[in-house]
C-alpha cells in the first residue's frame, strides 16, 4: 500500500485517519482478490512467469529426493547389493540366493522418516541452503558404506533433509503462485518425484550387470551432483512474500513480489500485498498465536484433520507397492531384468501422470473429485492384482505387472499428484508450514508402520504373501474413499481468505463450492483485522533475518 495513495485532511482526527487507512487496505485487498479470480491461466503465465520458474527450480530438490529414496527400495532386488549386504539362502528353485533380512529392510526404510520444522523461523532460502549442506555430508555414509548399519545411519541423517525438501518446496509453491497457477505449481512437486525415480531406476537398470561394488556405489556417489545447482538457486531466489508479511516485513514482501511479477503495474503489486496482509491479519484476529498447539485448537482442528487425512490417503491407498515395486514384481515371478524394466515404465507414468492431472484441473475438475475416483480406481485394480497373484504362472506374473502399471496411472494423476496441492491450500497461511510439517510427520509415521510389515509381506523368508498383499491394500483404499467422500473439502478456485472463511463458518466439505460468502463484509472482525494489518505495517523491529 503506497503511503501517498490516500490524501488525508490535516484536520481529520486520529480515529478517522486510522479508519481511512483500514478502509483503503480493505479496498486494495478486495481488488487483489477480484484480480486473482478474474485472472486466466494464460494471463497468470504472462504476469508471473518468474514465479513459476523459481518455484519449479526449487522443486528440483524433490527430484533429488525421489532419486535417493528410489535407490534403496530397488537395491533389494539388485544382485550385487544383495550379495554384499544380504544373507545367503536356498530359494524355491533350489538355487543359491541372497536376501537382505526383512527386519533390516523395515528398519532402513523407516530410518528416513524425518521431517523439517525450520522454514517458518528462518525463511525458505536459508533453510534450503543449510539443508543442502547437511545432505551433502549424509551422502558420505551411503557412498562409503560397508555395513547395513552405515546405510541406516545415512538414512537417518538424510531423512531430516528429505522431510524439509518435501514440505518446503510445496509451501513455497503455494505462496508464490497466483490462484490460476496454484494447483499446477504445487503438483509439479509430484512430477519431480517421478523424474527422480525414473532417473534412479534407469541408472540401476543400466548398471544391473555389474557384479562389483561399483554397481551400487556409483548411484550413491551421483547424489553429490544435486546440491550444487540447488545451492545456487537457494541463494538467488526471492523469499516468499507471505513469509515476509508474517514477519512484519511488508516492504520486503513488495520487493519480493516485484521479482516474481513481470508486469509494470505497481498498483497490482500493492493490491496483492494488501490481500496478503488482510488474509494474515484476519487469521491473527481469530488467534493471536501460531504454534503447533494451535493446529489442534477448535478453530484449526478440522483443517489439521484434512491435511493429515490427505497425507494418510497417499500412504494407505496401496503406495507401499511403489517403494518395493521391483522387489514385488520379482517376488511375483518376473526376472530381475523384466522387473526393473516394468518399474521404469511405472516411474515414467509417475511423471506423465502429473501432466494428466494438470489437464483435468485446467478443465475444471476439482481436487476432491480426482481424489475420490482415484481411490475407487486403485482399490479395484488392487483387487485384480490380488486375484491374478493366486495363479502361479508366468502369464499371471505379467498380468500383475501390467495391472500395477494401471494402478500407477490412477495414483499419479489423482492422489499422488493432487495431495501436494491439497496440503498446501487447506491450512491457514500462518500455520501452513507447521501444518504441512506435522502432516508429513504423520505420513512418515504411517510409512514406518507400513514399512514394518510390508517387508515381511513380500519377503520369501518371512510371510511370503507375494502378490496377494494387494488384497490388504484394496481394503485400505476403499476405507480412504469413504473418508474422502465425507470429510475432504474442495479448495479449487478459492483464495486463502475464502478458504479461511468457510472453515471458520463450519461449512460442510461437500458444500465448499456452493456456499456464497462475502469475505469483505465490514464488521467488527474485519475492522479488527485492519487494525492488526496497519500495526504490522508500521512495525520496524524485525526478529528474523534471511539470506
Amino acid at each position: 500500500m503506497s503511503p501517498a495513495s490516500t490524501t488525508l485532511d490535516p484536520h481529520t482526527d486520529e480515529k478517522t485517519v486510522e479508519e481511512l487507512r483500514i478502509e483503503e487496505l480493505l479496498a486494495q485487498a478486495e481488488k487483489g482478490t477480484e484480480a486473482e479470480h478474474n485472472m486466466t491461466l494464460m494471463a497468470a503465465l504472462r504476469k508471473y512467469p518468474k514465479a513459476a520458474a523459481w518455484s519449479m527450480a526449487l522443486s528440483i530438490a524433490v527430484i533429488m529426493e525421489g532419486y535417493d529414496l528410489t535407490l534403496l527400495g530397488n537395491f533389494y532386488a539388485y544382485p550385487s547389493f544383495r550379495k554384499r549386504f544380504g544373507t545367503h539362502y536356498i530359494n524355491d528353485k533350489g538355487e543359491d540366493d541372497w536376501q537382505v533380512p526383512a527386519r533390516w529392510m523395515a528398519g532402513i526404510g523407516n530410518a528416513g522418516a524425518a521431517n523439517g520444522i525450520l522454514a517458518e523461523r528462518y525463511g525458505y532460502k536459508r533453510t534450503l541452503f543449510w539443508t543442502l549442506i547437511w545432505f551433502s555430508g549424509a551422502v558420505f555414509l551411503f557412498f562409503f558404506a560397508n555395513s547395513l548399519e552405515m546405510i541406516m545411519g545415512g538414512q537417518v541423517i538424510a531423512g531430516f533433509a528429505w522431510g524439509i525438501f518435501q514440505t518446503l518446496t510445496t509451501t513455497y509453491a503455494a505462496e508464490v503462485a497466483p490462484l490460476p497457477l496454484r494447483g499446477i505449481l504445487t503438483t509439479w512437486v509430484n512430477a519431480c518425484w517421478g523424474i527422480g525415480q525414473l532417473i534412479g531406476v534407469g541408472l540401476l537398470r543400466g548398471l544391473l550387470h555389474r557384479t562389483d561394488e561399483w554397481g551400487w556405489r556409483i548411484p550413491y556417489g551421483l547424489q553429490w551432483f544435486w546440491p550444487v545447482p540447488l545451492i545456487i538457486i537457494a541463494v538467488t531466489c526471492p523469499e516468499s512474500p507471505w513469509w515476509l508479511v508474517r514477519k512484519g516485513r511488508v516492504e520486503d514482501a513488495r520487493h519480493s513480489l516485484g521479482r516474481l511479477y513481470s508486469g509494470d503495474s505497481g498498483e497490482e503489486i500493492d493490491n496483492t500485498v494488501a490481500m496478503i496482509e488482510h488474509t494474515i491479519a484476519m487469521e491473527r484476529a481469530t488467534s493471536s498465536t501460531a504454534s503447533y498447539v494451535d493446529l489442534f485448537r477448535r478453530k484449526n482442528i478440522r483443517r489439521t484433520e484434512v491435511v493429515f487425512g490427505a497425507w494418510a490417503v497417499q500412504q494407505l491407498c496401496g503406495s507401499a507397492f511403489m517403494g518395493y515395486c521391483t522387489y514385488f514384481l520379482e517376488q511375483a515371478g518376473l526376472s530381475t531384468e523384466n522387473a526393473f524394466s516394468m518399474t521404469m515404465g511405472q516411474h515414467a507414468i509417475n511423471t506423465g501422470g502429473t501432466f494428466i492431472a494438470w489437464a483435468f484441473m485446467g478443465a475444471g475438475v476439482g481436487r476432491r473429485t480426482l481424489y475420490l475416483y482415484g481411490c475407487l480406481w486403485m482399490g479395484s485394480v488392487l483387487l485384480i492384482i490380488g486375484g491374478v497373484s493366486t495363479i502361479h504362472t508366468t502369464a499371471a506374473s505379467w498380468a500383475a505387472g501390467v495391472m500395477l502399471l494401471m494402478w500407477s496411472v490412477a495414483y499419479q494423476f489423482t492422489v499422488g499428484t493432487v495431495c501436494y496441492s491439497l496440503v498446501a491450500e487447506i491450512p491457514s497461511r500462518r500455520l501452513a508450514i507447521k501444518s504441512i510439517n506435522l502432516g508429513r510427520a504423520f505420513y512418515s509415521v504411517i510409512g514406518i508402520i507400513n514399512g514394518s510389515y510390508m517387508a515381511y509381506m513380500l519377503n520369501p523368508t518371512a510371510w511370503n504373501w507375494g502378490g496377494k498383499t494387494a488384497f490388504y491394500w484394496a481394503g485400505m483404499a476403499f476405507l480412504c474413499t469413504i473418508w474422502i467422500y465425507f470429510r475432504l473439502p474442495e479448495p479449487r478456485g478459492l483464495t486463502y481468505q475464502e478458504i479461511n472463511a468457510r472453515f471458520d463458518a463450519g461449512v460442510p466439505a461437500r458444500q465448499f463450492q456452493t456456499v456464497d460468502m462475502d469475505i469483505f463484509e465490514r464488521n467488527d472482525k474485519t475492522l479488527a483485522a485492519g487494525n492488526i494489518a496497519i500495526d504490522n505495517k508500521h512495525e520496524t523491529v524485525h526478529k528474523e533475518v534471511v539470506v
